[in-house]
Parts: structure tokens; sequence; C-alpha cells
């Protein structure tokens, strides 16, 4: 399966890198799993999605669960929360 990554704000600058295409292995179907897949590559996308870090997830454009489903071509996109004023 082929996805399009996106990453915005916090995650964008510590990654070095806004948008990528990218293969996901068999059995990679919903976006806990995705962020599961991201983490094992270690380095800065184990810390930038640390299950301890508040990131927000949209499959997409649309907020997602982390069981929601993902498919070929989806547009997935992780960030961090949004606070405003």
């Amino acid at each position: 399966m082929r996805i399009r990554l996106r990453l915005f704000a916090a995650l964008r600058e510590q990654i070095g890198a806004e948008e990528q295409w990218l293969d996901l292995p068999d059995g990679v179907a919903n976006l806990s799993e995705v962020r599961a897949f991201l983490r094992a590559q270690g380095g800065a996308w184990a810390e930038a999605l640390d299950p301890k870090r508040a990131v927000r997830g949209a499959v997409n454009q649309r907020m997602a669960q982390d069981s929601d489903p993902v498919a070929d071509g989806d547009e997935i996109a992780f960030f961090p929360p949004v606070t405003g004023g």
C-alpha cells in the first residue's frame, strides 16, 4: 500500500520533511499501525511519534482515531494539537 504522508508544525521541523510518498508493508491497516511503523524507523521518527506525545492524525484531511482504517492512495497527516486564543 502506498500513502501520501504529511507532517505539520513541530513534527515537520523534527523530521525535516513536510511530505513524502511512503510504501507501507502488508498488515498496516489503520492509523495507529502507520504511526507504529514510522516509530520503528528509529531516530527522529521514534521521538516525534512517541506514544507519550500528543500527536493528532488525519486520514484524507479528516480528523481520525487510531483505529481508523487507511487504504492505498490515502493522505495521512500527523500534527501536534492546535491551541488558540
